[in-house]
């Protein structure tokens, strides 16, 4: 059985019990401390997982950082997009799926401890590089840990070196060039998944700017999860996002945040309600403000 959105705790359990072709990656992150992340994997972690870290594996590391962290290289080194988290070219995140041991014929399960925020980046990826059996476990580490599943500590023995091959996109990456074109259309509806507070512009403790994009809706991240963790029932996230849309149309949503990575569980939600894989514009807030020509809309 093969997994594309979500995975329970126990759907989990006897998936690693009877089938060998499972990567698990724990997704933990700290954006104030980057190191605690890795920390927290060696403390304790889904047995066999390999550790995914957003600014080294799921980010574009390398090349010369430009104003504001937009990253600056060209040719093979040149990211897919721009922002604080500029995702890596798909050729580069191939590179690093095979040397984790990562395979086309393999179920792939992302997870992290920190509410759902970073994991459904490599959910996303996966998708972007072309592989659909990849799903996000419902409730992440706590969930596994209230099924009782085990734990393990310290580093993974090193995975086999694989040869993961890209196939299509599965999912739809736009830039903020086709944002600023469709500003104020009904083709584009935007969708924020920063904090309130963020979005209006009163307080910004990341990116140079505080605002968000004209015309733009929000919708906090967290709003789609009960307070265990998990994701709300999908008829329920289906009326809520229906309710924010008014008539716009779902399959005009654009996803955003501050760096392209708390706005996927807002994008997996409106696919666990059955409202379509809609786009994300990775580069996010931190990219859009970068270029001073680009309107800002405060309150």
């Amino acid at each position: 059985m093969n997994y594309n959105t979500l995975i329970s705790a126990e759907q989990l359990q006897a998936l690693l019990q009877a089938n060998p072709l499972v990567r698990v990656f724990d997704c933990s992150f700290d954006l104030m401390q980057p190191h605690a992340g890795y920390e927290q994997y060696l403390a304790a972690h889904i047995p066999r997982a390999i550790y995914a870290d957003l600014e080294t594996a799921l980010s574009a590391r390398h090349g010369v950082p430009g104003a504001h962290g937009i990253i600056t290289a060209s040719g093979a080194d040149a990211p897919a997009s721009g922002g604080r988290h500029p995702l890596p070219n798909r050729e580069k995140f191939a590179t690093w799926l095979s040397s984790v041991g990562m395979g086309n014929d393999m179920q792939a399960v992302v997870y992290d401890r920190n509410g759902g925020n970073y994991c459904g980046r490599l959910w996303w990826m996966l998708k972007w590089a072309g592989h659909e059996n990849v799903a996000m476990l419902d409730g992440g580490l706590q969930a596994w840990q209230a099924a009782g599943g085990e734990l393990s500590s310290g580093e993974e023995p090193a995975p086999f070196q694989n040869s993961f091959l890209l196939g299509p996109e599965r999912v739809t990456l736009v830039d903020a060039d086709t944002v600023a074109r469709q500003l104020g259309r009904p083709a584009q509806t935007l969708i924020d998944a920063r904090a309130t507070p963020r979005f209006k512009g009163e307080v910004e403790p990341l990116d140079p700017v505080a605002g968000h994009i004209p015309g733009a809706l929000n919708r906090p991240f967290s709003q789609n999860f009960t307070p265990e963790g998990r994701f709300k029932p999908a008829e329920q996230l289906k009326a809520e996002f229906l309710a924010l849309l008014g008539s716009r149309d779902p399959a005009s949503v654009v996803h955003h945040c501050g760096s392209g990575v708390s706005a996927l569980p807002n994008l997996i939600a409106m696919e666990i309600a059955g409202l379509g894989r809609t786009a994300l514009y990775a580069g996010s807030w931190s990219d859009w403000c970068s270029d001073a020509s680009r309107p800002v809309a405060q309150g």
